[in-house]
């Protein structure tokens, strides 16, 4: 048991933590046993197959936004199922939920030789 008032708070932060971060890995678990059994199943319908992967990418994102689950774990998982989901023959389909980054235009202005 602890003695002092910042372990007894300790105590109670870390039971709070802990419940957090099993929702998240329990969420994460159920969208990969989805998204597992649809792939093991074989379903060709490419929808379906898009959708589960999206949920799981979203889940696991979240869930590394929350510092449940490391970034390259995430990024391991998103890839692994992509490759599976690629190899039902349904590549075309399944987009990248990544977000592309707007380029700067680079001003195409000829700079001034004016000497003072």
């Amino acid at each position: 048991m602890p003695n002092t008032n910042s372990a007894k708070k300790a105590v109670r932060s870390s039971f709070k933590k802990r419940a957090h971060n099993q929702l998240w890995k329990n969420r994460v678990k159920s969208a990969l046993k989805v998204l597992k059994r649809t792939v093991t199943d074989k379903v060709t319908d490419s929808v379906v197959v898009a959708e589960q992967l999206t949920a799981l990418q979203k889940t696991v994102d979240k869930a590394t936004k929350e510092k449940v689950i490391h970034k390259n774990k995430a990024n391991r998982l998103k890839s692994k199922y992509a490759r599976k989901t690629a190899k039902l023959g349904e590549s075309s389909t399944i987009k990248s939920t990544k977000a592309v980054k707007p380029t700067k235009v680079k001003s195409t202005k000829a700079k001034s030789t004016k000497k003072a």
